[in-house]
């Protein structure tokens, strides 16, 4: 009968259990997982099942991970995915957290750039943790995403970025996510791209602070190489802060509109 194992089908013979499957496909598994489920090894499988067998604490090797991602985002689409080259300006709140979700998509390179550190202040909304404090976070971030996926390319280039250095820094990339904090630099990054790289599409944001409406963040095309993130308005100040859940809002904007682009979506 055929059932799938770790996403790939498998055809067995009638009335094995769960048990006698995972020694014969992945002996050593110790976490069974049935139909979305833990189940006991002595389970009876039938038609149609689908399992997952792990060993607890084992990083899947690249095929089985590549195939288990390939499944969720159908292949096609995983495909184009991990073609891609996508570079990240500042690696902040927005910046860490775009990183995060593309790597979990399977972004196959990604470009950080930051010349900054990881700072207690910075644990309220950015991707470290406290045993990171000092660190440069360009180096954190890569060893944070190597944990969350070991075979997506990482570049870190710890640097101050400017008009001379961007070409160089994101050469290859097909989309420079801008997430500066600073106006002067958003500005300075997306003109320079638009400039001097013709074939590189800019995602940048704007208005991210505070606590208000979920729904005031929005992305919405510019221009024909450049998409906006946020609600253009809220500006980080006293009594209206950088925090997680909003700045994780208009992050996961970012990061969907980059996959968008990669796809295909591009409006």
């Amino acid at each position: 009968m055929k059932i799938l194992i770790n996403e790939k089908p498998a055809d067995i013979g009638d009335g094995l259990t769960l048990g006698a499957v995972a020694e014969l496909y992945k002996n050593g598994a110790d976490v069974l997982i049935l139909n979305g489920f833990p189940a006991a090894a002595e389970t009876l499988l039938k038609a149609g099942d689908e399992l997952f067998l792990i060993r607890r604490g084992e990083t899947p090797t690249e095929e089985e991970l590549e195939g288990l991602m390939a499944a969720r985002h159908t292949p096609g689409v995983h495909a184009l995915l991990k073609r891609a080259s996508v570079g990240i300006a500042g690696v902040g709140g927005l910046g860490s957290s775009v990183a995060v979700a593309l790597a979990r998509v399977g972004i196959g390179r990604l470009v950080l750039a930051d010349f900054d550190i990881v700072e207690p202040s910075n644990l309220n909304r950015q991707q470290y943790f406290t045993d990171q404090i000092g660190r440069y976070k360009v180096e954190a971030l890569a060893c944070n995403l190597r944990r969350i996926n070991p075979y997506v390319t990482v570049k870190t280039h710890c640097l101050l970025l400017d008009p001379e250095n961007i070409p160089a820094v994101f050469s290859g990339c097909r989309i420079v996510v801008e997430a500066f904090d600073r106006a002067d630099m958003k500005a300075m990054l997306v003109n320079r791209v638009l400039e001097s790289m013709p074939e590189c599409t800019v995602v940048a944001a704007s208005g991210v602070a505070g606590y208000g409406p979920n729904n005031s963040i929005a992305t919405r095309k510019v221009s024909r190489r450049l998409y906006l993130t946020g609600d253009s308005v809220s500006e980080a100040e006293s009594g209206n802060g950088l925090m997680a859940p909003r700045v994780g809002i208009a992050a996961h904007h970012q990061a969907n509109q980059v996959v968008r682009i990669l796809l295909g979506e591009d409006v």
